[in-house]
């Protein structure tokens, strides 16, 4: 295998540290999570304690000023360990960059501390139940009053962290009238009269993540709370596609990751698992299969780790972050179908870890933008635009 030279010593060490953390705190209780629908809230106090919430957020706002590697540690040992209901990362590295990169100063004082020691959790409210990929196609709408303040009306869902959240980035249009170029985001809490957090939806998998709607009828939101202030009105969506690369590069890495994950613990099987007097790794089919799937995920690997020096380097473009994007979940798919295919019977029984990664796998070529989505982002970029 290629040798991996993204990470220090230092990177390495806080991988061991955080391993460590999800061996205790997370993995015994994963699977009663999972049956539940959400994750304790004690989980989001303990790792706020510990240092792994926000971490690149600067010190002066409660962070440790660390670089996005740490985060993509992170990333990494969730996804090897398939604790799939941790919300760890939208909270940590797409909420509160928002308010890092938007926010004004006392915004990024107020909220980016608690977000850190896990005393607030974060949310992000983009889709809604007509409005997927299309975040043009809003219809949520936050009309400014005669006091300045907003009154927020609508509706959302497929919400990952929803049910917990205390802290919530809507994405609604401040001026319906300029479609997209009329979209703000606000910074809404939860309590404030008229905010409601729905059912918690069933999933096929990403079962211990907490998934909510959440509905909004005439909520009055302080013009303090648009994010950014009044400089920022009616600039959501440029805001929305400037920090859609780096969400998108962050599912790439946690395709890449439970990819290897679910070969590691195929190998494993096969060499153990006898049939007709045999292993099942004995077999040219299973050697050829893994062969195939390792050769894959180590060219994504390489890719992925290309991107994440160019994130690091604010380098890393739309058309690129799409293409890792698209191309690592399809294949994260692919490599868990075949892996369940090598398990046999077991493969289809939920106990086992390679079922539950077969059916958290599908989400992937959905969030964060379709797939079909990123082929479109990939071929604007080449020149072949349509209307």
């Amino acid at each position: 295998m290629i040798e991996r030279t993204l990470f220090s010593p230092d990177h390495e060490a806080f991988r061991d540290s955080f391993r460590r953390f999800i061996d205790k705190e997370i993995a015994p209780f994963h699977e009663a999570w999972e049956e539940q629908g959400y994750v304790d809230r004690a989980v989001w106090n303990k790792a706020g304690e510990n240092g792994f919430l926000c971490a690149t957020m600067p010190e002066a706002y409660g962070g440790a000023d660390a670089d996005k590697l740490y985060s993509v540690v992170q990333f990494e040992e969730l996804s090897r360990a398939g604790v799939t209901g941790i919300g760890y990362s939208l909270h940590s590295e797409i909420v509160a960059p928002y308010i890092l990169h938007y926010g004004t100063e006392e915004q990024k004082q107020k909220y980016l501390p608690k977000l850190a020691t896990g005393e607030m959790i974060g949310a992000i409210a983009m889709s809604e139940p007509a409005a997927g990929s299309d975040l043009q196609g809003i219809k949520s709408t936050a009309i400014q009053q005669a006091d300045g303040s907003y009154l927020l009306n609508g509706s959302k869902t497929f919400i990952t962290n929803g049910w917990h959240a205390d802290l919530v980035i809507v994405v609604a249009k401040t001026n319906p009238a300029a479609g997209g170029k009329g979209t703000s985001l606000l910074l809404v809490e939860r309590g404030m009269p008229g905010f409601s957090v729905g059912k918690r939806l069933k999933k096929l998998g990403l079962r211990a993540q907490d998934t909510s709607e959440l509905f909004f009828d005439n909520v009055r939101v302080p013009a303090e709370n648009l994010l950014g202030g009044a400089a920022m009105e009616n600039r959501g969506f440029i805001c929305l596609m400037e920090q859609l690369p780096w969400e998108r590069l962050q599912i790439a890495i946690t395709a890449v990751a439970a990819a290897q994950s679910a070969i590691d613990q195929t190998v494993a099987y096969v060499k153990e698992r006898k049939v007709f007097g045999q292993a099942v790794g004995a077999f040219q089919n299973t050697r050829y299969t893994l062969a195939e799937l390792q050769t894959e995920v180590q060219v994504a690997r390489v890719f992925v780790d290309k991107c994440c020096e160019l994130v690091c380097q604010d380098k890393l473009d739309t058309e690129t972050a799409s293409m890792a994007k698209y191309w690592c979940s399809d294949l994260q798919c692919k490599v868990m179908d075949e892996c369940v295919q090598l398990f046999g019977g077991y493969g289809y029984m939920w106990e086992y870890p390679i079922t539950r990664a077969y059916a958290d796998a599908r989400v992937q070529r959905i969030y964060g933008g379709t797939n079909e989505i990123m082929k479109e982002v990939i071929s604007r970029g080449m020149g072949l635009g349509g209307r």
